[in-house]
């Protein structure tokens, strides 16, 4: 996992304020010689930051069986993690290495050489939260076919610029998609539907924080719908506002409930809120 600084700083307070992961586990790496500033193995959680240096947090050590960021349930069939923002959940032409799969992949074969991992669903790059892996192909192609009767929930938490109008309501969209992927709102219901349903939680002069669940899985919706009431997600600099300084997407899956046809049940993944989102909520 890469980071760029973005100002100047301690490197374990800054790590804490920019991944969602545990600080005793921030320690850890620090411990084992895992995290590099500038190519340089430190150790000191005092380390000295300048906006610009790179931080790298070595994933790949067969020895240290462990994630750079949260799993939140793994058993024989499937393995669910929390995805930070900013990786990329499968590999793009551009980036092979750096996503999510590759490194859930390199930790399952470090505990067992002849592990494989398939992708099941996805999350945009930007947007952190839950995200089921399979361990097999059987599973994998279950949970693929059957996916939308499959889950019953997929809640989000999102930061949105300004405060809304109505404080819950339910967005229904058609969307399409231009040749340069971005998605947009169709007035003559030929798109997709998408249907997105939302719930102020907290508000100051800025911000609102909003719950929001969706009924449908469209590329982009919840961006999408937000943008359309002239309340973008803070840092979406796709939909929103070019300028955002927010180095980061303020939308995070935190719960998904599906049924595990492995145990004939439903289970339920859950998350904490992002840091980031409590602080720029205060």
């Amino acid at each position: 996992m890469k980071l760029k600084v973005e100002k100047d700083g301690e490197l374990l307070e800054y790590l804490y304020n920019h991944l969602d992961m545990p600080k005793k586990r921030i320690k850890q790496y620090l411990t084992h010689g895992s995290i590099y500033v500038n190519n340089n193995k430190t150790t000191q959680y005092n380390y000295k930051l300048i906006a610009g240096m790179n931080i790298t947090i070595a994933t790949d050590n067969k020895n240290q069986k462990t994630l750079p960021f949260e799993i939140l349930m793994e058993d024989e069939h499937i393995i669910a993690v929390n995805k930070p923002s900013g990786l990329l959940t499968i590999a793009t032409e551009k980036e092979k290495e750096h996503t999510l799969y590759h490194m859930v992949r390199e930790y399952l074969v470090s505990k067992n050489k002849n592990a494989k991992v398939f992708i099941v669903h996805r999350l945009d790059k930007e947007t952190s939260g839950i995200v089921v892996l399979a361990k097999d192909e059987k599973t994998k192609n279950k949970l693929q076919e059957n996916w939308n009767q499959y889950v019953s929930l997929r809640e989000y938490t999102a930061v949105v610029h300004g405060t809304l109008k109505k404080k819950e309501d339910k967005i229904t969209q058609y969307l399409k998609e231009t040749k340069t992927n971005l998605v947009y709102e169709s007035h003559d219901k030929e798109g997709k539907e998408a249907i997105t349903n939302y719930k102020v939680l907290k508000e100051n002069n800025n911000y609102s924080l909003l719950q929001i669940n969706i009924e449908t899985g469209r590329k982009n919706q919840i961006r999408v719908a937000m943008a359309s009431l002239n309340n973008p997600i803070v840092g979406d600099k796709k939909y929103g506002d070019k300028k955002d300084k927010e180095t980061r997407l303020y939308l995070h899956a935190n719960r998904l409930k599906m049924y595990y046809p492995e145990i004939k049940k439903e289970i339920l993944l859950e998350t904490g809120i992002p840091t980031e989102f409590k602080r720029i909520m205060k």
